[in-house]
């Protein structure tokens, strides 16, 4: 982690890969390109903008909505307790997000996955339902 007196900026990409909100530094790049991420509240329009301690972002990522306080600045990924400390997420967010995903659970509750293979029947039944549909 290099966070120094002189140097405390670094690039909104790079920052988003280092904290781990993506995998790699082209979908960090992609998502701020597309206004994925907002610093202070506006549109991080290029994924060169600089990122400071004390910013206010809200990143999305799929169906998630990540609002954070960023703590340490950081260019280099590391594992993932450095990556949780370089911002703190804010008790609202976490909240929506610990509901959300108890919705998409309670979504698929009534979906039991059969324990076997469907048999030479069960294949033809399945493909007859298949072209019931096609129509």
């Amino acid at each position: 982690m290099t966070e120094t007196a002189v140097e405390s900026t670094v690039r909104l990409d790079v920052w988003l890969w280092a904290a781990r909100f993506f995998k790699t530094r082209a979908l960090a790049k992609d998502a701020v390109t597309l206004g994925k991420v907002d610093v202070a509240g506006q549109r991080a329009n290029k994924p060169s903008r600089t990122v400071r301690i004390g910013d206010a972002l809200q990143v999305q990522r799929g169906d998630e909505r990540f609002e954070v306080v960023v703590l340490g600045v950081s260019d280099q990924r590391g594992p993932a307790p450095v990556a949780q400390a370089l911002y703190r997420e804010s008790e609202a967010s976490q909240q929506r997000r610990a509901e959300a995903r108890a919705t998409r659970a309670a979504e698929r509750t009534g979906y039991r996955a059969p324990d076997t293979k469907p048999d030479k029947r069960a294949r033809r039944l399945i493909q007859a339902l298949g072209d019931i549909d096609m129509l």
